[in-house]
Order: C-alpha cells, then structure tokens, then sequence
C-alpha cells in the first residue's frame, strides 16, 4: 500500500520532511535562468526547461535525506503546456530516484468530472483500449469542499493503482478560519471533514497501523491540530506551513502520534530558494538546499525526542 511505503521510507531515512517544489523563474538562480534564456529567448519554453533543471538539482541534492517531494502544479500550469511537461519530467524524475511523489493539485468534483482527474492524476487513461499513464505521481492532495461523494473516484483509483491522497482539513492559510472554523451542530467545519476522512480512511488501512486517505493539516495552527490528531489516530498528515509561513518543529509535534509517526512536514521555500540566505552562494543552490533539509529534519526529530515521540 502507498502508505506502507511512506512509512518504509520515512523510517529508512529517520526524516519526516517533504520538499516542496514550487519553483518561481524569477527566483531561480541567474546562471541556470540565462543559459535558456540565450537558447530560447524569454520564453515559456526557457523558463520550464530552467525549471526542470533547476528541480533536478534540487532532486540530486536530495533525494538521499528525506522521503518525499511535493511539486504544486500551478506553479508549472502558469507556463503552459511547457510547464505541465517540466512537472511531469520532475515528477518522473524524482521517481526514479527512489522518492515518494505527492502532486499538490487540490482537485475536486462531481461524477464524471472527478473521475477525469482522478484518470489523470492517479490512474490511467485509455484511449481505445490502450492505457497511458499522464503524470507519474504516487499521491495528491484533493479537496472535499463539494461533499465527500467528490472523493469516490479518487478513492476507487487509489484502491485500484496503490496510491494515495491528502484531504484537504484544516489549511495553513491565514484565511482558513473564515469557512474551516465555522461550527455545525456544534462542530467546526474542519471537524465534520476530519471524522469524514478518518471513515473513509477504513477501507485503506496498512500494515503500518495507517490509512492510504490522509489529512492536510496547517503547521500554523498547533491547537487544532492537538485535536485533529484525536479525530484521526490512524491518518496520516501532510503539514504545510514549515518555514516561511512561520511553522516551527514545536508547532508541528501535536501532528505526530506517540509512535512518532503520523505526519510528514512540508518546506518549500525554505529549503529550496535557501541559496539567498547569508552564507550561501548561487553557484552552490542545491548544496544549500541540503543544507536546509539536514537542519531540518534535524530539528523535528529532536522536537520528537523531547517529547518522547521518536520513532527510531
């Protein structure tokens, strides 16, 4: 099960970090930016092409210390058909080198518009009898705001292909609170999508004590996540908001269980734009890029072994 195998690399690897691969052109180094920008001029083309190797050094640098990345699609979607080629290269690239591949697309629909994106993003789509897998991914992020019969078709590819996905339950976003924290029945809605997920999560349970439907919950909001913890004991989550949106490895340990195990901390800028940091030099972005990663994951297991919560 998908589950399983996170858990195997996540072990392996005794880190609880994701990359997050969101590369904006105007933040990519100017020696890798200027060698397609002399080929191609400026254009969709050499600014996905800067991308992809751009991705690939971040990849390299790596792929050996955490057990996943995680490329939000919009940043690739904004360059076109260019973009969506250099998402899929990254994705199949990052595949190759042994790493866990969660796609952010924060998809959801009904019926036959689900099972579109489901094809696409989990499955495989058939085109008279001939399958073709679209984007190598072993998971994605979806969102249940349209009610849980959304998720059927996601749920029925990940039964079927061994993959996995993240709902979306309480977001790091400044903004969440305006919908996720309103109350019905005297429960906030964050609260109704979380005993969702923890029920439909049943069906997909691992050898590992956890289910293959997990939970997107915000690094941002510690108290919340104490009590989305207790709501879902046996859902992996997915924590955005390490880093750059304020997150600490202190804010995140109400997401882990008393295994030690239980969730997976997301960083995207903080790690892979750390060559603009004092010390770092442009030349060297993936080298700082590891670095980051390192002191990272470094800092969540050691908020993990103050609070009894190590899992090696």
């Amino acid at each position: 099960m998908f589950i399983d195998r996170l858990v195997k690399k996540i072990k392996e690897k005794k880190s609880n970090v994701v990359v997050g691969l969101d590369p904006r052109i105007e933040s990519i180094p100017k020696c890798v930016k200027d060698k397609y920008f002399k080929e191609y001029g400026k254009t969709l083309k050499a600014a996905s092409e800067a991308i992809l190797e751009f991705n690939k050094e971040m990849i390299d640098n790596v792929y050996d210390i955490v057990p996943a990345v995680k490329p939000q699609i919009a940043f690739y979607e904004q360059y076109g058909l260019e973009g969506l080629k250099a998402y899929r290269k990254t994705c199949e690239y990052a595949r190759e080198k042994g790493l866990i591949v969660i796609g952010d697309i924060k998809r959801g629909d009904i019926g036959s518009t689900a099972k579109a994106y489901a094809n696409a993003h989990l499955g495989n789509v058939n085109i008279e009898g001939i399958t073709h897998e679209t984007f190598s991914v072993d998971s994605i992020t979806v969102n249940p705001y349209m009610g849980g019969d959304t998720l059927e078709s996601f749920i029925k590819e990940i039964q079927e292909k061994d993959k996995g996905i993240f709902v979306l339950v309480k977001t790091s976003n400044k903004g969440s609170g305006q919908l996720q924290d309103l109350e019905v029945a005297g429960k906030k809605i964050y609260e109704v999508v979380a005993e969702l997920v923890d029920e439909l999560g049943q069906e997909t349970l691992g050898q590992c004590g956890y289910t293959s439907i997990g939970a997107v919950v915000g690094a941002t909001y510690p108290e919340q996540s104490k009590v989305l913890r207790k709501k879902m004991p046996k859902t992996y989550f997915l924590v955005p908001g390490y880093g750059a949106q304020g997150g600490t490895a202190e804010n995140i340990i109400h997401s882990f269980n008393e295994d030690g195990l239980g969730a997976v901390i997301n960083s995207s800028r903080g790690i892979i734009f750390a060559y603009k940091k004092d010390g770092y030099s442009e030349e060297k972005y993936g080298e700082a890029a590891r670095t980051e990663a390192v002191k990272m994951r470094d800092a969540i297991n050691k908020a993990l072994e103050l609070n009894n919560k190590c899992y090696y």
